[in-house]
Order: structure tokens, then C-alpha cells, then sequence
């Protein structure tokens, strides 16, 4: 036992304290072991030697102690995995210092050829032991869990990215192979080419294209190695696999592209390349973060420990509490905790001045008033306060008022109350700072006082909220910030020890250079760049791994990263599970408070001015008043043409259509000749004879009709048979519903329920039918109500909606609650239940209401629901115009068909087709033919000098003219109930109408800028989609409800670019201009001319001198950025925050301002992208699920919401039954469903996609043709292929095996093979054979997911987001097809310049809608724009828009911008959400859902046995 305590001390915390700080010293040490840090330092070289040996010894001391603990307790030493890491990290360390003791004597290139230096790369993975050092507080069984869940899931999506890889890289080897064809002098040798034998510039050039090349130039295809030519190509599977793991990074892709453009087919690349980006960069590759999300979102709970616990002190956080005070009539009152802690003696005043609402006020305008004078206030070199006084003023005032406000806060909290809140301490030192700086001015701290932008959070207590549920639980963000500098700390020092010995690798010679270099490859930003640095200095030999190396780290923390991000950001906004249960109550509570639109309730201003006539043919003495319309017409039958008359259509509930009888005859449609239609029980329509009529009304009303009721009987039985015929049929298109409502009426039970009705003198006649209240009359029997039993019927139907009234029913319905709850059997959740039906009745009752308000207005109020206030409600006209706006396919009742819903297989196109109406499906074809029009307009061919184009401008504004007037008359402008104008959709397609109207008018005189502007708003004419198909406008109605989250987002990127933007005025504005000449230092050195090199060409690394020409020096800013002034800094940032152009700006501000400033960039790029851009994507994510109304669900519910979904979308598998006999057939049946047979199938499928690791084309001229060999090979596959259908058609028939769709596709694709075989052997085409071969081995490639679970379970995730982000693509390429108008009509005869080429311009359409892509993925977009905005004297300036080859910088900048934060922030993001969501569905681990995989495939399973037994 004393033994035992004795070895015990490398166990208490002041021994770990001394391992933590080896651990630290040593990691330290390993990242300053370079010899170009020892060159720079050479102290270091004697330091770090020292440092070793120390640490070295005190961990091994540490080892032997934990093997002598493991003899004591005899234990074995192997067990503990921790013991044995550290005991080889002591090892390795031993190691180090042998190889540095041996530098001293033998030279450092001994060990840059002989790679001994890489023994020191593991001490790099001892920073472990320090993250081992903080305790998370939970067990390794929970880490465990974790890391095996989470690797798990990851692993099956590197799987899928790898599977999307190689499908590509196949794909890219045969489609464009090697790209080495140049133009070239006539005469060059293809081995011995120089850069003078290349045109200028040097473009790639198609060998079946001679056209390309300028005279006097061919296409000749040369001979360099991969390192001249670029590592970019298709040459093989490997080099493939990389280029479009690159290109799927969305970095360089699109040189790419248009170097195939220019090498082979035009729509071969365009097609590769965009869907490479659209199913790699945006679909697969957002699968991480849909894992990380869905893996943060399971074990949430187990995580609650390392999170830390969320029960903190609310005291210490609060600031106000509730206290007793004697002195007071009130004891208890709610008090300012700070004001609670003041010291004795403080004034009152000052106390009361604090507390006061105005004092806050004026504290916040004081606060913008300063930040915005510190931020727009231009840099001066010297004291600014001698060169404008203003400044002076200002800043003494403001420091003066804020130093005042922290002394009255210090006086009345006290020392120890003020600075125990964190944002009293920022306050102080933004006090202290300003002071300092105007009583010394530093040009550093000039910029302080716009820091105090953070304390008009407090103006917006929405935004306050939403940042501190954002950044509010700092634990979560600290703890993720820290683990991401950590991994990028240990990356960079592997990557330091790995490459330090390579020769003129400067990025990583030092640790300072390497962490840059890995934090830039973690912004993607030029990483291919710096990874070709590495593989071009690296060797021949070590290429490979040191490329591979850089793609593994790329992808980890270009996904994984970014994906805890954005997880961690869900979290925040994730509510509890108590809290989602309360906001669903409030949802439900807020649904029923249903108030009018502000256009309806206007007219409840003006009096009542009810529709009155005059009884003119009634004979009396007495003069008579007039009568309301309305109630006029209960007693007296208008004689109207039939259809027009809706009484008998209140009374039975049926369609107007049905009471019409005859267009030619007059007939008086009423109650009496409706209630001669009557409905049997089998559910078919018949018209009830005059015997008949006779019988019901002797037997149920017993009464004598009176003379009206019979003039009406005897006219009903004018009609002719035909016409009875006409009825039938009329009445048999009903839908069952409305026959179940008509069946209910006819009845006239007691069990009748008042209903959502359409007038009120409908419910009146409903209420009279109703056979349990023996006062009321009966339509039925003929008799007329008066006017006192209306009135009553109103004032009982008024009765219904007092809520707080409790009728009998509702007695009996709290009586039977009672005694539900007083029952122990019935918990919480009954009660539950209850209160979710109360809440749905009380929805109805306010629909109900607001159908009544609707119909009290338009019996009061004369010019209610009359469009244009002249034309009559009732009008023909309006009925006409109604008719034509809403026909619509299948819900048209002119077909006599008895059941429309069974429509086969053609479901889909009937559905399509009853998608709109059909004045919408008119305007949908004609904006789709004027969208067409518009994209034949170009920079050169113009609308108003082509009339073939004009012939679509016209069309457009005649259609749309006649629908909007039918809309008008049909549902009014904007005071009706359903107005044309009643939102921003209607406002859109009046702007879009004037202004093509407009335009159609000038036509001829476009000219200046007001045409052009003109030309601009005509561009918005493909919106009109959004307004005619209701899916697409659900998308945009669901962006703008989640607007306001994205704006404070956007609010929080403005204020911190801002910040960074008035810092870098203040320090940069005006010192990053310089000289073209490097050699030249100062402005007034820089004048005359220099010889400047020019690149002849960008894709060849070939190591000659370029020649040059002379040019006039010019000190100038740099081309696309400066920080001269506060507008120009925001614009720069903002760049930068889009991750493009940061390098650039870095390495200005290093070249010329210091290595020190590199600081500034690097922390404006990691704050705004690791925690600025992810709020874009998780709050998009969150306002989709809430819109969706996943966010308010809990755990539980979302479960059973998967489950239900799992089911509806589950079907059997089509795979026929074993035979029951054990014959011939059933050993067949189970070689096919053998797992070894489909492993071998699967291998063959793989062997053979291999095939396609070389391209397949003839070479005649080679002594070895290789293309032969693989073609024969894919010919032996196709046997076996045939095999397996073979023995799948005997053990399972052939019938059996096509059931599935899966062997459909096999067969298809194996007789498609057996056919390429013949074509093999009978044609003479190889390249057409060849072809078809490959894309037929292509096809064979996609049978693989359907023979892996995690492949087939992915591509169906991805699928279905396809499928469920349909309208969201099409909303996406509609804007951007906007955008691609409005580019060629402001930027379509732009000049070329850095990036605007023959390739990447805005002269057509087309070409526009290319570059829009191409900003998208965000490739080099500021570059575009910057080309966009150029202005004379590089440009020259003309009369007319079309006539000018200069740019818009105003136009630019908003065009720019908007476009990429729309579609690249918003849009994209939608896109991830959607992929969340199904990925939660089909890719959710079986211990967390309520059945399991398992469980569903023995569903299927048994399904599909009953299924077949049926079928047989």
C-alpha cells in the first residue's frame, strides 16, 4: 500500500499542471524546429534543443510512474490507450533531439533528401494530451457514442462523395481526355515549344477546329509534363478524380470549363461542369452539414454536460429582482438590482436620472451621433484636431459626456457593483480609450468610439433577443472557436514539419507562414493555389501524397467545420421541448383571432346606406317608404332569367348551374321547384315527380300550399323532358361532398348543424328548414318567413358566436369535461385534446364571423364588393369576367362524367393541367414567349430595330391588358373582398404592365438614360411567374416570412464591417497606394518608364523569361479595393466577406504595410465567415422549418412525423416468392439472392467502370492500342451480366424479375450491352462504337447504389430534395434570368478587361445567364464587378447606352451585390434546409426512431409475400 501511494503523485493536480505546461512547451518547441525559423532566430536553435531535453525527461519520469503503477496493481500497462500515447509522444520527442543534435554537425540538406526531419511530425499530436487536460464532465462511454455515431454517418457520406467522384472522373476522362492541343507557329516542334511559339494570348485550341487558331498559327498538340501544363486535366482517373474534387469546391472551376469549351464540344462542358456544381458542390457536399446537424440534434442531451449546466444563476444574470422595503406602502416592488447595491450617501437625483427612460435615450442618440462622426471622418496625416476644429469639438464633447456617464454609474453602484456586469468593463475601456486618444490623438485609436455601435442592440429589443439566443450561451461558441484555432494549430504544424525541408517553399518555411497557408485553405480562397505551390516544390515523387494530404484537410474543415458551426447556431435557436408545447397553444390561439383587411374595414367609417326600393304597383292611400332590397325580395319572386337567381340555391345548398333549366324558357326558379329535386340513398340524382310531390307534401307538412306556391308547382312542370335529361346529367358531376351536404338538407333531421354557409339569407333559410324548432316555418312547404322571424333567426345566429354564453350543448360538453377529469384514468393529455378542440371551434367561429362581418357590409353598404364602384354585384358582366377567371380543369361541371377521379396512370398531367386556371395557363405561355423574345436580344441586335422581336412585345400587352381588366370587373381593384391589387404580387403585374406598356409606346425613342432605366424595369417581366403558379409563390411567401430573422443577420454583418470598415480608414486610408514599379518606393520616384513582362499565357508553368514592352510608371490604390474613404472600405469588406479577394488584400497589407497587419484581415475573415456567414445558413434552416412547422414540434412528434412519412413512401420489394418446391428453380432463386453473387455482380460493375480509367478512342498511329484491350475486357464483363439475368429469369421467372425495377433497368442496360457487341463486329465506326460503349458502362455504374443500403438510402436523399426543391430551382433560375436581362442591357457592350473576356461576358443572354452561374458558386464575381465599373479615360463614352463600351459603378455595385446575396446567402441556403429535412427521414439511426430499418424491411417483406399470394 505505501508502494502504492508513493508512485500516486504524477496523479494530484500540481503534477498535471507540470505535464500540461511539458505538453505546451513542447508543441511550441516542435513548431519553431525549422531551419528557416533558425536562420531568422538563431537563439531558438539552442532553445529548443534545451526545451526538449527537459520535457523530454520529465514525460518519460511520467511514463516510468505509470508503469510502475500498472506492476503495482497489476494491470496491464496496454489497456489504458492514453498511457500509451503519452509514452510514445516522450519517445518521439527523444528522437527530435538526437536528429537536432545531429544538425549541429552534418547539414540540414542531409535531411531534406533523406526525409529524417519527418520523424519529428508526430511530436505535433501531443497538443491532444492538452485537450485532454480540460474536463468536459462526461464519460468515455458518451464520447464513444459519439464518435461512433457521428463517424458512422460521416463515413457513409465520404462514401456517397466518393461514389459522385468517381462517377465524374470516369465521365471527365471520356469526355475531354488531355488538353494539350496549342496554337503554334507553323513549323514548331511539338517536343521542343517555347513561349514564342505560342500565340498571344495562348488559348487552347479543338484539333477539329482550325478555324480557332489566327493565320499563320495551327493546332498542334505538344508535349509538356504535368507540371508545365497545370494539374488541372482528365488525362487519368487519378488526375480526373482531383480536378473535380477541385471544381466541386467551387475554386477555378470555371477555367476549367472554358478551357474544354475551347478544347472539345461547347455543350458537353457546359452540361459536366453545371451539374457537377448543382449534385457536388450544393447537393452532396451540404449532406455534411445535414449529418453534423442531425448527429448535434440526437445526442443533444448527452451533450448537456459538456455544454455546462443551463440552471445558472439567474440573481447574478438578472437585472431587476423583487425586494422588500420597509419604507414603502407597498413592501414589495421590482428594483434595478445595480441600484439595490449602491453605496450609502449616493444623491437621489442621480439615481432617478439613471432609471429614466429619457436618460437612455438621449444616452443612444449620443452614441449614434458619435459613431457616425468617428466613422466618416477622413484620415489626416498629424494631430486632426489642428487641421479642422470640428473633429477637436466633437471628440471632447463626446468624451466628456461618456466619461460623466461612467463616473454617475461608478458613484451610485459602486466599484464592485459596476464592474461586475461585463457591459459596464466595455464601457470603461472604451472611456479610457477615447480619453487617451484626444489628449494624445493615435491614429490607432481614432476608431474607438465606433466600438460603442455595439450598445444600440439596445435600441431593437427583437434584435437583442435574437443576439443573445445567438451568442448568449458563449460556452457553446468559445468552446467550438477554441477547438477549430486548436486543429488548425496542430494541421499547421504537421504541415510545418512535413514541408519545411522542401527548398523555396516560402508558406511553409515557418509556423507563422503555415498557419496563414491552412487558414487559407480553410476559407478555400486560392487554396488549389497553395496546393500546387506545395506539389510543384515537392517532387516528382511526393506529388501524390502531398496533394492527397491537402484535399483530406480541405474537406474536413470545409465541411465538417462549418457544419459544427452551423449546428451549434440551430441549437441556440432550437426552443425546449415545455416551451414548443406552449407556442403551439399560441399558434393555435392566435389563428383565431381573424380581423378583416384594412381595405374592408374602411367602409365600417361610413354609415349604412342599405340598397332601399320603392313598392310602386302596391295600390294604397298612404304614401310607402322604401324597403330594403334585400328584404323585399323574400316575398316577392323577380321574374329573372334562369341561373341568375340564387334563393333556391341557399335552400338546397346546390350550384346555380343546377336550377338551370333552359336558357330560351322563363322560368321562375325558387324553393318550390327545388325542393322537386330530391336525392336517393344510393347517391343518384333524380327529379321527383308531380305524384310524388303530391304524396310528400300530404304526408310530412299536412298543410294546404297557398296560391303562390301552387303558380310556382304548375310552371315547374312547363319543362320538357329534355331539359329534366339536362338536369340529371348537371347534377351527376357533383362531388360526393357536396352530394352528402345536399342528402342532409333533404332530409331535414333534427340532427341538422348550422355550417360555414355563403349569405346570411342563407343560413336564415336553413335555420327555417330545420324541423326541431316547431316556431320556424318551412321553405318546403311553401309558406314565406316574415319579417319578425328573420330578425329572430339573425339574433340566434348572433347568440352562436358569443362565446362566453354557455348554451345547453356547451353544458353538457363542461359537464362531461368534469367528469373526464375527475377521473383518475384520464391524465394532462385528455385535457389536452379538449383544449385543442375548443381551439379549433373557435377558429371556425371566427371564420364564420368574418363571413358575416363580409355580408352585414355588403347589405349595408352599396358600393361594397361592386368593382370599379359602378359595375353590380349581380351583374352579367361580372359574371362573364368571373367565368372566364376562374375555369379551371377538374373543376369544371359542364361533363356529365360520374367519377373524375380515377384517371389512371395520367395522373400527373391532369394534375398539371388543373395546376391554374386557365387564364392563368394562357399568361403563363405568353410570358414564357415573351421571356423567349427577350433572350434573342443582345448588345447587337436590339427590340426596337427588330421587328420580328416586337411581335411578343405586343402580345404581351394585349394579353396581359384583357387579363387584368377580366380580373378588374370580375373581383374589383382594391375595396373588395378579393381584389386584383390586394398585395405585392397584384402591385408587380401593374408595374410590369405600365411599364411594358410604356415601353411599347417609345418604342422608337429609347435614348439616354431614362431609356435604358426603362429597358431595366422591362427585365422584371419573368416575375410573373411567381404570381401565376401558387407553388413558386409559396416559396417566396415563405422567404419573406423568415425576413426579419435575415435581416437582423444582416444587421450584424453591417455593424461588423463597419467597425472594421472605420478602423481601416483610420489606419490604411490613404498608404496602400504605391508604385506598378516594385523597385520604386516613393511617389515622387514614381515617373517615366519601366520594362514590364507580360505572361503570354496562364495555363502553362513554363520556367522562361517572358518577354515585355515599356510602360509609364503611375502610383495608384490598387485596382479593386482602398480604405480611403468609410464607403469604399464597407465595399472592400464585403468582398472579403464573400470569402473572395481577401488574399489579395492581405498581401497588400503585408507588402506594405507589415506582416503585422496580416492580423486585421485574418480576423475580420474568421469572424465573419465561421461566425457570420453560418447565421445565414442556420437561420434560413430554422425559418424553413418553422414556416414548415417543424420547429414547434418535439422530439417526440418529429419522430412520428418521420415514421408516418417512412410509411406513406414505403412499398414492397417487388421481389417474387421462393418456390416451394426445392427444384432447379429454387437453387437458382437463392444463388440470385446469395449476398456472395451479388458482391461478385457488384465487383464486376466496378471492375468494369474502372475500364473507363483511360479513354476509349483508336489509336491507329501507336504501336500499342490500349483502347482494344479495354474493350474486349468490357465485352467479357457483358457475358457475365448476361448470366446474372440468366439465372434471375430461372429462379424467378421472367415475369417474377421484371416486377422489380431494379432488374428492369438491369435488363434494359444488358440487352442495350448485347446490342453494342453486334455494333462492335459489324460497324467500321470505331469512334461511334466507342462511345456508346463507354456511356453504356456509365449506365452499368448507377446500378451500384441499388446494391449498397447507405448509397441507395443517400441517393434517395438526394433525389427527393431534388424533387421537393423543384419550384425552388425554378425560382432561382427565374431571378436569375431577370438578372441576365437587366446584365445585358447595362453591361452588354462593357469592354474586356481582367475577367470580362470572350467567355465571361454580358452580350447575349445565354452568355449572361453563364456568368450569373458562375457568381453563384461566388468564382471571382468581385472581379466582375469591378470590370463592370469601369469609366473614362479606359473606356469610351457615347450618346447611347448600346454605343458605349464603358461601365456603371452605381449600377454595378447594387446589380452585383443584390444578385449575390439573394442567391448565394438566401436561396442556396434553401436548398440545405430541404436537404436537412429529408435526411432526418431516410438517414436516422435505429436505436432513436420509433421502428426501425428492420422492422420497415420486414414490412416490406410480408407485404410483398401477402401481395404476390394476391397476385397469384
Amino acid at each position: 500500500m505505501e508502494e502504492t501511494r508513493s508512485v500516486l503523485w504524477i496523479e494530484k493536480p500540481n503534477a498535471n499542471r507540470l505535464f500540461l505546461i511539458c505538453a505546451v512547451l513542447s508543441f511550441v518547441s516542435v513548431s519553431c524546429n525549422t531551419p528557416r525559423t533558425f536562420e531568422e532566430v538563431p537563439q531558438l536553435k539552442y532553445g529548443t534543443i534545451i526545451v526538449d531535453v527537459i520535457t523530454a525527461f520529465i514525460l518519460t519520469v511520467e511514463a516510468l510512474a505509470m508503469l510502475r503503477i500498472f506492476y503495482v496493481k497489476k494491470e496491464g500497462c496496454l489497456k489504458k490507450r492514453w498511457s500509451i500515447f503519452d509514452g510514445f509522444m516522450a519517445f518521439f520527442i527523444w528522437i527530435s533531439v538526437l536528429i537536432q543534435l545531429a544538425e549541429f554537425w552534418k547539414e540540414s540538406n542531409f535531411f531534406q533528401n533523406t526525409g529524417v526531419g519527418l520523424l519529428r511530425l508526430p511530436r505535433a499530436l501531443i497538443l491532444l494530451r492538452v485537450f485532454r487536460h480540460f474536463n468536459f464532465q462526461f464519460d468515455s462511454s458518451t464520447l464513444t457514442i459519439i464518435v461512433m455515431r457521428a463517424g458512422h454517418q460521416i463515413g457513409g457520406v465520404t462514401l456517397f462523395l466518393l461514389f459522385f467522384l468517381l462517377l465524374y472522373g470516369l465521365l471527365g476522362v471520356q469526355l475531354f481526355g488531355s488538353m494539350s492541343h496549342h496554337c503554334v507557329l507553323n513549323g514548331t516542334d511539338s517536343n521542343n515549344v517555347t513561349l514564342a511559339n505560342l500565340a498571344i494570348p495562348d488559348t487552347l485550341c479543338s484539333k477539329d477546329d482550325f478555324s480557332m487558331c489566327p493565320p499563320t498559327f495551327v493546332c498542334m498538340s505538344i508535349a509538356l509534363t504535368i507540371k508545365e501544363r497545370g494539374y488541372g486535366a482528365f488525362d487519368n482517373i487519378v488526375t480526373s478524380i482531383k480536378t473535380v474534387y477541385e471544381a466541386a469546391s467551387q475554386e477555378g472551376w470555371v477555367f476549367l470549363m472554358y478551357k474544354n469549351i475551347d478544347s472539345y464540344t461547347d455543350w458537353h462542358s457546359y452540361v459536366y461542369f453545371f451539374s457537377l456544381i448543382f449534385f457536388l458542390a450544393w447537393l452532396v457536399k451540404n449532406v455534411f452539414i445535414a449529418v453534423i446537424i442531425e448527429t448535434f440534434a440526437e445526442i443533444r442531451v448527452q451533450l448537456h454536460n459538456l455544454w455546462g449546466n443551463l440552471r445558472y444563476n439567474h440573481q447574478a444574470n438578472a437585472s431587476h429582482v423583487i425586494m422588500n422595503d420597509e419604507n414603502f406602502s407597498v413592501q414589495w416592488k421590482i428594483v434595478d438590482i445595480n441600484m439595490r447595491q449602491q453605496n450609502r450617501g449616493t444623491l437621489d437625483t442621480w439615481k432617478e436620472a439613471l432609471r429614466s427612460r429619457w436618460y437612455h435615450l438621449t444616452m443612444l442618440v449620443a452614441i449614434v451621433l458619435n459613431v457616425g462622426i468617428s466613422a466618416f471622418q477622413p484620415r489626416i496625416e498629424g494631430n486632426i484636431y489642428e487641421s479642422w476644429s470640428f473633429f477637436r469639438i466633437a471628440e471632447l464633447f463626446f468624451t466628456v459626456i461618456f466619461d460623466v456617464e461612467c463616473a454617475m454609474k461608478i458613484i451610485c453602484l459602486g466599484i464592485p457593483g459596476y464592474f461586475k456586469r461585463n457591459i459596464n468593463k466595455y464601457e470603461v475601456f472604451l472611456a479610457l480609450m477615447t480619453t487617451i486618444n484626444t489628449a494624445y490623438s493615435f491614429p490607432a485609436l481614432r476608431s474607438i468610439p465606433v466600438f460603442r455601435v455595439i450598445r444600440l442592440v439596445k435600441l431593437s429589443p427583437t434584435l437583442e433577443n435574437f443576439v443573445y439566443k445567438i451568442f448568449g450561451p458563449a460556452k457553446k461558441i468559445g468552446l467550438l472557436v477554441g477547438f477549430t484555432l486548436g486543429i488548425l494549430t496542430l494541421m499547421s504544424t504537421i504541415s510545418l514539419q512535413m514541408l519545411c525541408y522542401v527548398k523555396d517553399l516560402e508558406i511553409f518555411s515557418t509556423f507563422p507562414n503555415a498557419f496563414v497557408s491552412m487558414f487559407q485553405i480553410m476559407t478555400q480562397e486560392g487554396w488549389i493555389d497553395v496546393m500546387h505551390k506545395a506539389m510543384d516544390l515537392a517532387g516528382y515523387q511526393t506529388f501524390i501524397p502531398v496533394s492527397v494530404y491537402f484535399i483530406l484537410y480541405h474537406l474536413f474543415v470545409t465541411t465538417v467545420m462549418i457544419s459544427l458551426f452551423v449546428a451549434v447556431i440551430l441549437d441556440n435557436l432550437e426552443l425546449d421541448e415545455n416551451l414548443k408545447r406552449l407556442k403551439q397553444l399560441k399558434v393555435n390561439e392566435q389563428s383565431v383571432d381573424i380581423k378583416q383587411p384594412f381595405r374592408l374595414r374602411v367602409f365600417e367609417q361610413f354609415p349604412n346606406r342599405p340598397d332601399m326600393v320603392h313598392v310602386s304597383k302596391m295600390p294604397s292611400e298612404f304614401v310607402m317608404p322604401r324597403l330594403r332590397n334585400s328584404f323585399l325580395r323574400q316575398f316577392i319572386n323577380t321574374r329573372l332569367p334562369v341561373g341568375l337567381t340564387f334563393s333556391a340555391c341557399h335552400i338546397t345548398g346546390l350550384p346555380p348551374y343546377v336550377h338551370t333549366y333552359s336558357s330560351s324558357c322563363d322560368v321562375v326558379t325558387s324553393a318550390v321547384l327545388a325542393s322537386q329535386l330530391a336525392l336517393p340513398q344510393d347517391g343518384s340524382y333524380c327529379l321527383i315527380t308531380k305524384e310524388d310531390a303530391m304524396y310528400e307534401s300530404n304526408f310530412k307538412m299536412q298543410r294546404k300550399p297557398n296560391f303562390r306556391s301552387r303558380l310556382l308547382w304548375r310552371r315547374s312542370h312547363m319543362i320538357s323532358k329534355k331539359e329534366k335529361a339536362n338536369i340529371k346529367c348537371g347534377m351527376n358531376t357533383l362531388s360526393t361532398n357536396r352530394k352528402n351536404q345536399i342528402s342532409h338538407l333533404s332530409e331535414v333531421t333534427n340532427m341538422a348543424m348550422p355550417v360555414m354557409l355563403e349569405s346570411l339569407m342563407r343560413d336564415c333559410c336553413q335555420q327555417a328548414t330545420n324541423t326541431s324548432d316547431p316556431a320556424l316555418s318551412n321553405y318546403s312547404s311553401g309558406h314565406s318567413t316574415s319579417l319578425l322571424s328573420t330578425q329572430h333567426l339573425m339574433r340566434r345566429e348572433r347568440r352562436y358566436f358569443q362565446t362566453n354564453r354557455q348554451t345547453l350543448h356547451d353544458g353538457k360538453q363542461k359537464n362531461n369535461e368534469n367528469i373526464r377529469t375527475s377521473d383518475s384514468l384520464y391524465s394532462q393529455k385528455a385535457q389536452q385534446e379538449l383544449d385543442f378542440k375548443l381551439i379549433h371551434v373557435k377558429r371556425q367561429q371566427a371564420i364564420l364571423k368574418r363571413q358575416r362581418q363580409e355580408q352585414e357590409l355588403r347589405e349595408n353598404h352599396p358600393f361594397f364588393d361592386k368593382p370599379l364602384l359602378f359595375i353590380k354585384r349581380d351583374s352579367q358582366i361580372r359574371k362573364f369576367c368571373q367565368t372566364m377567371v376562374y375555369a379551371q380543369y377538374g373543376k369544371s361541371n359542364q361533363r356529365c362524367v360520374s367519377d373524375v377521379t380515377e384517371r389512371g396512370p395520367m395522373q400527373v398531367i391532369h394534375d398539371l393541367l388543373g395546376l391554374v386556371c386557365y387564364l392563368d395557363w394562357v399568361m403563363i405561355l405568353v410570358t414564357v414567349i415573351s421571356c423567349s423574345s427577350m433572350m434573342m436580344e443582345s448588345s447587337s441586335k436590339r427590340v426596337h430595330e427588330t421587328p420580328f422581336l416586337q411581335i411578343a412585345e405586343y402580345l404581351f400587352v394585349v394579353a396581359m391588358g384583357c387579363e387584368l381588366l377580366l380580373k378588374i370587373f370580375s373581383n374589383g381593384l382594391f375595396f373588395t373582398p378579393k381584389p386584383t391589387f390586394k398585395d405585392l404580387g397584384g402591385f408587380l403585374d401593374a408595374t410590369i404592365f405600365l411599364v411594358s406598356l410604356i415601353f411599347i409606346c417609345n418604342l422608337q425613342s429609347l435614348r439616354g438614360h431614362s431609356g435604358q432605366s426603362l429597358m431595366v424595369l422591362r427585365c422584371l417581366r419573368p416575375l410573373r411567374i411567381f404570381k401565376l403558379v401558387p407553388q413558386i409563390k409559396k416559396v417566396v411567401v415563405e422567404l419573406f416570412r423568415g425576413f426579419k430573422e435575415i435581416v437582423m443577420v444582416g444587421i450584424l454583418l453591417v455593424a461588423l464591417m463597419f467597425v472594421f470598415a472605420s478602423f481601416g480608414v483610420q489606419v490604411y486610408g490613404g498608404k496602400l497606394a504605391a508604385c506598378n514599379d516594385d523597385s520604386i518606393t516613393t511617389e515622387a520616384e514614381c515617373s517615366g518608364k519601366f520594362y514590364q513582362q507580360v505572361w503570354v499565357s496562364n495555363s502553362l508553368n513554363m520556367d522562361l523569361n517572358p518577354s515585355g514592352f515599356m510602360v509609364p510608371r503611375a502610383w495608384t490604390n490598387p485596382r479593386n479595393f482602398n480604405f480611403d474613404t468609410i464607403g469604399s472600405a464597407m465595399l472592400a469588406l464585403f468582398e472579403v466577406l464573400s470569402l473572395k479577394g481577401w488574399v489579395e488584400v492581405r498581401h497588400v497589407l503585408v507588402t506594405r504595410m507589415g506582416a503585422i497587419h496580416a492580423i486585421y484581415i485574418h480576423l475580420f475573415v474568421f469572424l465573419g465567415c465561421m461566425m457570420g456567414l453560418t447565421l445565414f445558413i442556420g437561420v434560413v434552416i430554422a425559418n424553413y422549418n418553422e414556416n414548415k412547422g417543424a420547429a414547434l414540434l418535439t422530439v417526440d412528434q418529429r419522430r412520428w412525423e418521420d415514421l408516418k412519412s417512412r410509411l406513406k413512401i414505403a412499398q414492397p420489394l417487388h421481389l417474387p416468392p421462393r418456390p416451394l418446391e426445392n427444384d432447379i428453380r429454387a437453387k437458382f432463386y437463392d444463388l440470385a439472392e446469395h449476398p456472395y453473387f451479388k458482391w461478385t455482380i457488384a465487383s464486376c460493375v466496378m471492375i468494369r467502370s474502372l475500364l473507363l480509367s483511360w479513354k476509349w478512342e483508336s489509336h491507329h498511329n501507336q504501336e500499342f492500342d490500349y483502347a482494344k484491350y479495354l474493350v474486349w475486357s468490357s465485352i467479357c464483363l457483358t457475358f457475365v451480366f448476361v448470366l446474372e439475368i440468366v439465372v434471375k429469369v430461372i429462379g424467378m421467372t421472367f415475369l417474377g424479375m421484371m416486377s422489380s425495377w431494379r432488374n428492369r433497368y438491369d435488363v434494359l442496360v444488358t440487352m442495350l450491352e448485347i446490342g453494342w457487341v453486334f455494333m462492335y463486329f459489324i460497324s467500321s465506326d470505331e469512334e461511334s462504337v466507342y462511345s456508346s460503349g463507354w456511356i453504356l458502362v456509365a449506365f452499368r455504374f448507377f446500378s451500384i447504389c441499388g446494391k449498397h443500403a447507405t448509397l441507395k438510402m443517400l441517393l434517395t436523399t438526394v433525389a427527393v430534395s431534388v424533387y421537393r426543391s423543384f419550384f425552388i430551382i425554378v425560382a432561382m433560375f427565374i431571378l436569375l434570368l431577370c438578372y441576365a436581362y437587366a446584365g445585358v442591357v447595362l453591361f452588354g457592350t462593357v469592354k474586356y478587361g481582367e475577367n470580362i473576356d470572350r467567355h465571361a461576358n454580358f452580350s447575349t443572354v445565354p452568355l449572361a445567364v453563364t456568368v450569373l452561374f458562375r457568381i453563384v458558386t461566388g468564382e471571382d464575381w468581385n472581379k466582375i464587378m469591378h470590370d463592370c465599373m469601369i469609366l473614362p479615360p479606359r473606356c469610351t463614352p457615347a450618346d447611347h447606352y448600346w454605343e458605349t463600351d464603358c461601365g456603371n459603378v452605381l449600377a454595378a455595385r447594387m446589380y452585383f451585390c443584390s444578385f449575390y446575396i439573394i442567391i448565394a446567402y438566401i436561396m442556396l441556403n434553401l436548398l440545405v434546409a430541404i436537404i436537412v429535412e429529408n435526411f432526418s427521414l431516410f438517414y436516422t439511426m435505429d436505436e432513436d426512431i420509433l421502428l426501425s430499418y428492420n422492422d420497415l424491411h420486414m414490412f416490406q417483406v410480408t407485404w410483398n409475400m401477402y401481395r404476390s399470394e394476391f397476385c397469384l
